[in-house]
């Protein structure tokens, strides 16, 4: 499970003030707690600037929050202390997301699987497994420089799932693909909430949300609105998609 508890950011920026440019200071996240659990999909929505990818970061342990904690818990209970075996239990996919271009996606993925400590057999298998899950066995020996948009986003998986971690924060994973490489990415996540595995997202695509989302929480300027399953939501809002449900909300 993830949980996160009055989770704050805050940052720096130039207004005008007359003819004076100053410095203020402002919450991109503002006070957020929420959790995500084991076998569940969990949906973080919002216009650009909301504060998603800051919240996500935070959750992924690649930012400091000003304030607020946030929480790893194992299915068995066991809550995860250490940051470094936190940042090992996160797979975090973002568009910033860089991979080794000269490698093939195979040899990038023994490469990972060298630095975790698996031996030879465990990495072939693990590679195998992964081709299958995201449909890339055609183009795995590819080199990574050479690959279309949709085939780096599934290698960028492939890197996330190498180490089998416990929980996935994605970070609009299938924005700007075509519709194969999205469906490959979205049946991903289904298969690894099957596993149990806590799977954590942004999205600008609301049909893809409400078709995939058990839970969603809905952000603006850095704070929860709206939180609920896209039923929830949509009862709230007097509305029969999500795409109304968000109009209603943000308009």
């Amino acid at each position: 499970m993830i949980e996160a508890e009055n989770l704050c950011k805050k940052f720096e920026r130039s207004v005008r003030r007359g003819r004076r440019s100053v410095k203020e200071e402002f919450f991109a996240v503002d006070h957020v707690s929420l959790e995500a659990r084991p076998g569940e999909i969990v949906g973080i929505l919002g216009p650009n600037g909301a504060g998603k990818t800051t919240l996500l970061r935070m959750l992924g342990m690649l930012m400091t929050p000003t304030e607020g904690n946030v929480r790893l818990s194992l299915a068995d209970g066991s809550e995860i202390e250490e940051l470094t075996q936190k940042k090992a239990a996160i797979g975090y996919l973002s568009g910033n997301t860089k991979l080794y271009p000269r490698f093939s996606i195979r040899e990038y993925l023994k490469f990972l699987g060298e630095l975790y400590g698996f031996d030879r057999e465990k990495i072939r298998e693990r590679t195998e497994e992964i081709f299958q899950v995201l449909d890339m066995e055609v183009f795995g020996d590819n080199r990574i420089e050479k690959l279309s948009t949709g085939q780096m986003q599934r290698a960028s998986i492939a890197r996330c799932l190498m180490a089998d971690p416990a929980f996935y924060i994605l970070d609009e994973p299938t924005l700007g693909l075509d519709i194969l490489s999205a469906d490959a990415i979205i049946h991903f996540m289904q298969e690894q909430k099957g596993q149990g595995k806590t799977v954590l997202y942004s999205t600008h695509y609301l049909e893809e949300a409400e078709f995939l989302c058990d839970r969603i929480y809905m952000l603006c300027d850095g704070k929860i609105i709206a939180e609920g399953s896209p039923a929830q939501l949509m009862e709230q809002t007097g509305t029969e998609s999500l795409r109304e449900a968000f109009h209603v909300l943000y308009v």
